[in-house]
């Protein structure tokens, strides 16, 4: 079989399903810096997505692995949107994935939105709690049988983006809890958060 582009979808929101997972370190930076963290599930195993496929777990496991890799050399980059093909394109890098684990079949990651003008953009979308997605992008292909369709062997993980619309139920990513709490405290108003949004995303 011939390997096609496969992009994987999963929902970001603010708020409630995520834990604190940020080091102290990192929540310096969040208080002194302004950085922007996001946490939560990003990929799963054994279970069929929105887009009717199934990663088996031994496949997922293997590409989490050689992700890590790529996390522990800073170079586990994503774009904003989604993009036609399977090579990154710095000019859109958003943020890097700085720490992935399993909770049982699910992939959970931590994400740190970049000072990049697409980081920027999508800053200003976390703080004022618009919904986003995150999506995995990989190479490979893919069998039909009667529990769905089953992502092959020659599956390979490229890279993890920041999209619009989910395709794995109940797989979302949010602003850490003292980032949350942080925003509730500073005096904006809701559409002082929109205008602010729009403004990042037309400059």
């Amino acid at each position: 079989m011939n390997k096609v582009l496969l992009r994987e979808y999963h929902a970001l929101c603010e708020g409630g399903i995520c834990q604190d997972y940020l080091t102290e370190s990192e929540k310096r930076m969040v208080n002194e810096d302004g950085a922007v963290f996001l946490t939560g599930i990003i990929q799963c195993a054994e279970q069929k997505n929105g887009n009717g496929r199934i990663y088996p777990e031994g496949i997922l496991r293997r590409e989490m692995q050689n992700y890590q890799k790529i996390i522990n050399e800073n170079r586990a980059l994503g774009e904003l949107d989604h993009p036609e093909d399977s090579v990154i394109n710095l000019r859109n890098v958003s943020h890097m994935v700085t720490e992935c684990w399993w909770d049982g079949n699910h992939v959970m990651g931590k994400i740190k939105a970049l000072d990049t003008p697409s980081g920027n953009i999508l800053k200003s979308l976390a703080e004022s709690g618009v919904s986003l997605g995150i999506s995995s992008r990989g190479m490979g292909s893919v069998q039909e049988s009667q529990r769905g369709t089953i992502v092959e062997d020659d599956f390979q993980l490229i890279c993890f983006d920041i999209v619009s619309e989910p395709s794995t139920t109940a797989a979302y990513l949010a602003l850490s809890e003292s980032q949350q709490k942080e925003l509730r405290n500073k005096v904006w108003t809701k559409a002082d958060r929109i205008n602010r949004a729009l403004h990042d995303i037309l400059k």
